[in-house]
């Protein structure tokens, strides 16, 4: 296929990023000569950079979005943010309806349990942490960082935390072990992680896959039960599961 002269007329593409896959997005369409934004949220410090304009920060909600789509020329958004960034793909939804700017998800496949598993799945933060009100354990936290307060009255257990960021000063698990460290990671690694640390639960968001996947092969190779909490519920918008469906999307859609 020629490749796209960026400077073109083509509407730019805005991503809405902060996956692994909406980096691998951004590149290919860099690649293909596509004019594009990645959007991120502004909650790592140091970001990887990226071959196309990456903006940082909120939009001020669905009407704030919609605006941006209008005063950017933006032709079409791609919602390739966190299966459980449930607000920011509500706002896309509601944002595109307004502005009349089609939209696609990137979304990953969901992680489904295998017979030799040991999950309980929970609808959310909150189920995760009724679940953790019993005896003394050694968890491992694989949530990220927004979410350790609600954990932090737990005091009986000892939490190995990892996260991309050094912790603040608030940082709110008194205790804790902290690994800082960005992914993907590697199944050998986390195996590693967990036996020193003595894992005796994971708990882990249904993220889906294979860039974070490596602690729940770990879990299921070292027979570690896994607290999973489900995905939340997302706007009804059209599907993709890889960036090559979003390709092909993209240029059946601008006709290059």
């Amino acid at each position: 296929m020629p490749m796209i002269d960026s400077h073109s007329a083509i509407p730019p593409t805005l991503i809405l990023g902060g996956t692994t896959e909406a980096s691998h997005l951004a590149q290919a369409m860099a690649d293909a000569g596509l004019p594009a934004i990645l959007s991120y949220a502004g909650r790592v410090a140091s970001p990887r950079t990226h071959p196309v304009p990456v903006r940082s920060g909120g939009f001020g909600g669905a009407e704030g979005l919609a605006a941006f789509l209008k005063t950017n020329g933006i032709g079409q958004v791609v919602d390739a943010t966190h299966p459980f960034a449930a607000r920011i793909s509500g706002n896309a939804a509601l944002a595109c309806a307004a502005a009349g700017v089609p939209l696609c998800a990137l979304e990953r496949a969901p992680w489904i349990a295998e017979a030799s598993d040991d999950w309980t799945h929970v609808p959310d933060i909150e189920g995760a942490v009724a679940a953790l009100d019993g005896p003394a354990k050694r968890v491992f936290l694989a949530i990220g960082r927004q979410h350790l307060a609600g954990f932090a009255h737990l005091g009986q257990h000892r939490f190995l935390a990892r996260m991309v960021d050094a912790p603040a000063a608030d940082f709110p698990l008194l205790g804790a072990e902290v690994i800082v460290k960005r992914g993907p990671f590697k199944v050998e690694d986390d195996m590693d992680l967990m036996r020193v640390h003595g894992t005796e639960l994971l708990v882990a968001k249904n993220a889906g896959g294979a860039g974070a996947e490596a602690k729940i092969l770990a879990a299921r190779a070292l027979a570690v039960p896994v607290i999973m909490i489900d995905r939340p519920e997302l706007p009804d918008r059209p599907l993709r599961r890889t960036v090559t469906e979003v390709m092909d999307w993209l240029h059946a859609r601008l006709g290059v």
